[in-house]
């Protein structure tokens, strides 16, 4: 199973969906919708100092938040800064790749998921 922990739906097309199109429906595979509450990349200030006069904050990222815990044959779609802050610790987060543009460059969809490594 195949949850979408992102704000959007996420639109899966045919490997052979040209891009450039506004219509959404050519070579439209399958819409995954989001489910209610969007993980997000949590971080946790360090320290804090100032460059050139500029407050400069220290920040960990790497932390997820309203993510789920693993569960067996369960994979999550993220958003692309979550899945690689947490990709060292979790193999089951997945990402839009090989993205479909609408006619102004827009992303409509993704060929494919990904897991980032």
């Amino acid at each position: 199973m195949i949850l979408n922990l992102t704000p959007h739906p996420i639109r899966l097309y045919a490997d052979d969906r040209p891009d450039g199109i506004d219509d959404l429906d050519p070579g439209l595979l399958r819409i995954i919708s989001p489910e209610q509450t969007p993980a997000r990349l949590g971080m946790v200030p360090l320290t804090s100092e100032h460059r050139d006069g500029i407050p400069v904050e220290l920040v960990e990222y790497g932390h997820a938040q309203d993510l789920p815990p693993r569960m067996y044959g369960v994979s999550y779609i993220v958003s692309l800064p979550v899945a690689l802050g947490l990709a060292a610790k979790r193999d089951d987060l997945l990402v839009p790749y090989r993205e479909v543009r609408n006619s102004t460059g827009t992303v409509i969809g993704c060929r494919q998921l990904a897991q980032p490594a």
